[in-house]
């Protein structure tokens, strides 16, 4: 194989695209994608998660997370308050700006999925989506040998 015909650069190559493609429509409602990610979480989670479940999903130190959370409490998407049985625990919960945002990025990113299955047909996006679910779990299991 030819070094310009890997799949790597190739797969990398999309992936770049593809969110610099989400970024750059999520910009216009002043939101980054960890913040993003946080909206998404908490409103498949019934819209409120303790913040060391928030951490975890984001995969990201504690401290990296309070930055990212802070942000967004202070643009009213998110409030922090402390547990009623346990006043060491913090949540979080969406607020409606919050629900608004993450409609908006819900829109955004059907409109970027558009544009990436734009000429396939469903079998080959079905047969792209098998293809990619098996180069994750090949690229898991080395993660896990390593």
């Amino acid at each position: 194989m030819v070094c310009g015909d890997a799949l790597g650069p190739a797969l990398g190559r999309a992936a770049h695209l593809a969110r610099a493609s989400m970024d750059a429509r999520m910009s216009q409602y002043e939101i980054t994608p960890a913040q993003n990610h946080v909206l998404m979480y908490l409103c498949h989670h019934g819209r409120q998660a303790p913040q060391c479940d928030v951490t975890a999903h984001l995969r990201v130190k504690p401290s990296t997370a309070n930055g990212i959370l802070d942000r967004m409490v202070d643009k009213g998407l998110v409030e922090r308050t402390v547990s009623g049985s346990d006043a060491r625990r913090r949540l979080i919960t969406i607020t409606e700006k919050g629900i608004a945002r993450q409609e908006q990025s819900c829109q955004s990113f059907q409109v970027v999925e558009s544009v990436i299955s734009r000429g396939l047909t469903e079998e080959e996006l079905e047969t792209f989506r098998t293809l990619l679910d098996r180069i994750t779990q090949n690229l898991e299991e080395d993660q896990m040998v390593c």
